[in-house]
């Protein structure tokens, strides 16, 4: 049994700098009750709830959920890296498509630290020490480099080799990022950057500066999931279907082929973005909009091609024709991504959702892309998980 699953309402508080947020049993409970609200049903008709989150103990979906209500309905702890939150939203659909349940929320939410993503439990074997033990392989190890910049800047540098990409066009896609954030009162960065400002910024691991890497945030983002009959029943209106959705790990070419692009996740997105595709009937060449995993400038850059957005070592010509932003031929970001929002890393798939919703129900304010009726979405973890999604407009 497979039933079409709704979002029947989303969330969101701004994204904020680390020690600048509420703690994260707040930052849930106002984003859950924002996207029952948006819903226009109460807690009570919940049947399961799915919480993602990274940097937390055990049961923290339940100490945010607790804030709303006590109903004793499941409340399953999801992490997967930071394809958390629409691992949380894949499990939610799922739950929704086979019968299992008629209403689920999914809530995402992160409070983090400042600085640069590291291990937190040095005592025992890294999950990503295959990932890591190949990148030392392929490229080596700067031990003053952070290692996610070394990952992704890896990946760019090897589409420099293959393509012979600019380093400057990377960095054109920290100036759109800010340029779209200025028109999002939930982005952390919404000043506007030059091009010559990211290229000065320090350098973190060539080809990214500074400039160039999201930051750490809190924040927190939720959705609604429910089938066709519950949205009848309650009488919810403004309906977006997700007409396809796929959750990937990583396979043998991602560590085999000594490709940083790989390494970080590129095939495991070409093949989420496939089934996707074929499930929905949608091509990529028919997606107005995306919010795609723009972590660090260079993987904006790779997911273009793996996405089919562009062929493959097309994306510096893409990015120079202005066709990843409005005039061109995909809006990709609008929110102004992790680049300019900020990356949660709990939240960041659900924050993905709700922007892509507002967009399909042309409630984007300025941001909004003209006519949107499909939407795609990209969130990656390395280690590795990548979900692809797409959205239709009822």
């Amino acid at each position: 049994m497979s039933r079409k699953v709704y979002v029947a309402g989303v969330g969101m508080v701004p994204f904020t700098k680390p020690g600048a947020s509420e703690t994260y049993p707040l930052l849930g409970a106002a984003v859950i009750k924002a996207a029952l609200a948006d819903a226009g049903v109460d807690y009570q008709v919940v049947d399961q709830v799915y919480a993602g989150f990274v940097y937390g103990d055990s049961c923290c979906g339940q100490a945010a959920a607790y804030h709303v209500g006590l109903t004793g309905i499941p409340i399953v702890n999801v992490n997967n890296n930071c394809a958390t939150g629409s691992t949380a939203l894949w499990l939610g659909r799922q739950a929704v498509a086979s019968g299992e349940a008629e209403c689920v929320l999914v809530v995402g939410f992160e409070q983090m630290q400042r600085g640069a993503i590291t291990a937190h439990f040095t005592d025992r074997p890294d999950p990503s020490q295959r990932l890591l033990d190949v990148m030392e392989d392929t490229q080596g190890r700067d031990e003053r480099a952070p290692i996610a910049a070394q990952l992704f800047g890896g990946a760019g540098r090897m589409h420099m080799q293959l393509y012979g990409t600019r380093a400057d066009t990377f960095a054109r896609i920290a100036v759109k990022a800010r340029r779209h954030a200025a028109n999002n009162p939930n982005a952390i960065f919404r000043d506007p950057l030059t091009l010559d400002e990211v290229l000065a910024s320090p350098s973190v691991f060539d080809p990214l500066t500074r400039l160039q890497c999201c930051p750490p945030s809190c924040g927190g983002a939720a959705a609604i999931l429910c089938s066709e009959a519950f949205a009848k029943k309650h009488w919810i209106s403004r309906l977006v279907y997700i007409a396809g959705q796929a959750l990937v790990t990583d396979g043998n070419s991602s560590f085999d082929e000594n490709d940083m692009r790989k390494l970080v996740g590129f095939d495991m997105t070409r093949r989420a973005a496939q089934r996707v595709y074929e499930q929905s009937g949608i091509g990529p060449a028919d997606v107005p909009v995306v919010e795609l995993h723009d972590c660090f400038t260079s993987n904006e850059l790779i997911t273009y091609e793996a996405l089919g957005l562009v062929g493959d070592g097309g994306a510096e010509q893409f990015i120079l024709d202005g066709d990843n932003t409005y005039g061109g031929r995909v809006v990709t970001n609008p929110s102004g991504g992790l680049l300019s929002k900020g990356h949660p890393l709990g939240a960041t798939g659900l924050a993905q959702c709700a922007e892509l919703v507002w967009q399909l129900r042309g409630q984007a304010g300025a941001r909004q892309v003209d006519g949107a009726k499909v939407a795609l979405q990209h969130n990656l973890g390395l280690g590795g998980a990548c979900v692809v999604t797409m959205y239709v407009k009822v």
